[in-house]
Formats: structure tokens, sequence, C-alpha cells
């Protein structure tokens, strides 16, 4: 499902969330059906607290941006 329009869009969606949170993404990588970060930030959240953040803003602009992928899921 992870097409190359759609590979881009999710890069640009993490790295609007970087600037918000002050994460560094040094790594995106996408594949037909998932996603891999690899993700810097100083401690202040716990791994939980991030890994849910971007999770739910990267699903949230995602499904805004591409509302037909929600509809096939």
């Amino acid at each position: 499902m992870i097409n190359g329009s759609i590979s881009e869009s999710i890069k640009e969606i993490c790295l609007e969330i970087g600037d918000r949170f002050e994460i560094d993404f040094v790594e995106i990588g996408t594949d037909e059906d998932h996603i891999h970060f690899l993700v810097q930030r100083v401690p202040t959240l716990s791994v939980d607290q991030l890994v849910r953040t971007i999770k739910s803003i990267t699903a949230r602009e995602f499904f805004h941006k591409f509302s037909e992928v929600k509809k096939d899921l």
C-alpha cells in the first residue's frame, strides 16, 4: 500500500513532527506495508510517550491527506 508518493508524504509529516517536538528523525524507511523510524531525542518523554506521539500524529495527518487509503483498510 505504501508507494512513492505516500512514502514521501510520510517523511514530510515526520519532519514536521520533528520540528514541533524536537525529535531528530535519523532515518525513515518504508516498505510495502510498514514504516521504520530511527529517532533521537533528549529523554524528556518516555519511549512509550514518544512512540505514541509519533504514531498518532502521523496517522491523523496521513489519513487526512490520503482518505482513500483509510477506506481500503
